[in-house]
């Protein structure tokens, strides 16, 4: 990069830390640190939840999908609204029915601590290894255009975020996901502007050449962007992912009313459509303004373009967009992680729920842990020949099926706390092994017995895993049903 790129990208995260840090105020306990007093506005709870949940793999990796094949990824955005309505009509109301502070301690209210801790653990583990691979994503381009070296980003960008999170809580990180949402939707602009300039029929090319389908017809069991498999596996994605995720379940909990939560959850769903189509698109455009790249793995494709055709700056506001994206859901993601910590494990079992200041001092302490393990994860990952995007999405799944079929099972009475602890249990147990099928198969010298799950399309997890959990939530509280019958016959 130019020195102008270095000014425009280096003022960009100096600005989004001292703004966190101003917006973010002091905290008077755990309530404000991590839900703002419920008092945020629900239009930027509907900005925040759209930055949160995009980070760093929508501005490298959805171009590098298009670039690579067409516009059909944006049939998952449909699936995504229609996913997001259901949860504001069928979920949110459980939230805003009592002092609820995370998604699970609806769970807890249901059966007892150990489902809530349970389900917890679950959000924990799998948002944990699902975010270092989006700090790893973001050191993709940062590298790229930088030159530094993999460790060098990925310590940098977690320390810059970290400073306004630990400090600001929620309130700092959704006010500054404002802002970065705006720097990387300007981001992503420009660069279709430029492939626009560089190739003024670039988008006639990609049409000619079949680039700019948007859907795809059918019903498919291995193809991930079918209609049919997309809407269906986009719907109860987002349905998980945005009712029984706390990383978004926390910023809903945030607004001032259930109309509210409500108005911002479906809004953001009508913004990420915009947002897909936009990245999408820029990269139709590139497919047929940088031919260059197509030699390169989709996910390099932007960051190339980036160091090769911008210039007076815009290179800078490009990687001020790339490190927006990424420092929104490390945020997010360090404060949810943070909260869950603190008040579905610690507060329970150190008996200081009630104890505001104190659960403050130690969410604090808990924010600085996780900020450790995902750096330390992402430095650990290893690149796979998937789009990074695909390979979060799956590893979300493993758990967002079982986590989904739990608050499913809690509308039936005759499922107790053991059967929901071990259909979680079980359900993600399973879902390891059809998500993992493929090296699983390689691992065990015979492949042969699980290809087919390894060929699965991932949309389809969510729906396999929530069925799953379903199932064996009911089979069980049946089983025990029928023994218990059975002994009260013979007595």
């Amino acid at each position: 990069m130019r020195t102008a790129d270095w000014i425009v990208a280096a003022l960009y995260v100096s600005f989004s830390i001292a703004l966190g840090l101003k917006l973010g105020g002091r905290q008077k306990g755990a309530g404000d640190y991590f839900l703002g007093e419920r008092g945020l506005p629900w239009w930027a709870i509907l900005i925040s939840v759209v930055a949160t949940e995009t980070s760093a793999l929508t501005v490298i990796s959805i171009p590098g999908i298009a670039y690579r094949g067409d516009l059909t990824f944006l049939q998952l955005a449909l699936g995504y609204l229609v996913g997001r309505i259901g949860v504001a009509w069928l979920l949110l109301p459980g939230y805003f029915a009592g002092d609820t502070q995370t998604a699970y301690q609806v769970l807890g209210a249901r059966w007892g601590g150990r489902a809530r801790r349970t389900s917890a653990a679950l959000f924990l583990a799998t948002r944990a290894l699902g975010d270092s691979v989006r700090v790893f994503a973001t050191a993709i381009p940062l590298t790229a255009i930088t030159g530094w070296s993999y460790p060098t980003s990925i310590v940098a960008l977690g320390a810059a975020t970290v400073v306004y999170t630990y400090a600001g809580g929620l309130r700092a990180v959704v006010w500054t996901d404002v802002l970065q949402w705006a720097v990387y939707m300007a981001a992503g602009a420009v660069a279709l502007v430029v492939a626009l300039r560089l190739a003024p029929d670039a988008l006639s090319v990609a049409a000619a050449a079949g680039k700019l389908r948007a859907l795809d017809f059918g019903f498919s069991w291995t193809n991930p962007y079918a209609l049919g498999t997309a809407v269906l596996g986009g719907a109860l994605l987002s349905a998980a992912s945005h009712g029984t995720d706390h990383l978004i379940v926390q910023r809903l909990l945030a607004t001032r009313s259930l109309r509210d939560a409500r108005a911002a959850l479906v809004g953001s769903g009508f913004v990420v459509l915009a947002q897909f189509a936009l990245f999408l698109v820029a990269g139709s455009a590139l497919w047929a303004a940088f031919p260059a790249g197509r030699v390169l793995p989709g996910d390099e494709v932007l960051p190339r373009f980036i160091t090769t055709h911008l210039a007076g700056g815009f290179a800078g506001l490009a990687v001020a967009g790339i490190l927006a994206a990424a420092m929104s859901t490390i945020a997010s993601s360090l404060n949810a992680l943070a909260s869950s910590t603190t008040h579905d494990w610690y507060a329970p079992l150190a008996n200081r729920a009630g104890d505001d200041a104190h659960l403050l001092r130690v969410g604090r302490l808990f924010t600085l842990l996780w900020a450790a393990v995902l750096v330390g994860g992402a430095l650990l990952f290893r690149r796979r020949g998937a789009p990074v995007v695909v390979i979060a999405l799956s590893v979300a799944s493993l758990t967002y099926g079982a986590l989904l079929g739990a608050f499913v099972l809690a509308r039936f009475a005759r499922v107790r706390e053991r059967d929901a602890v071990t259909a979680l249990l079980l359900g993600s147990a399973l879902m390891t092994v059809v998500v993992f099928a493929g090296p699983i198969g390689g691992a065990l010298g015979d492949p042969a017995p699980l290809a087919r799950l390894a060929r699965l399309a991932w949309p389809w997890y969510v729906p396999l895993g929530t069925a799953l959990t379903v199932l064996i939530g009911l089979g069980a509280s049946t089983i025990k049903g029928a023994r218990m019958s059975e002994v009260g016959s013979r007595a």
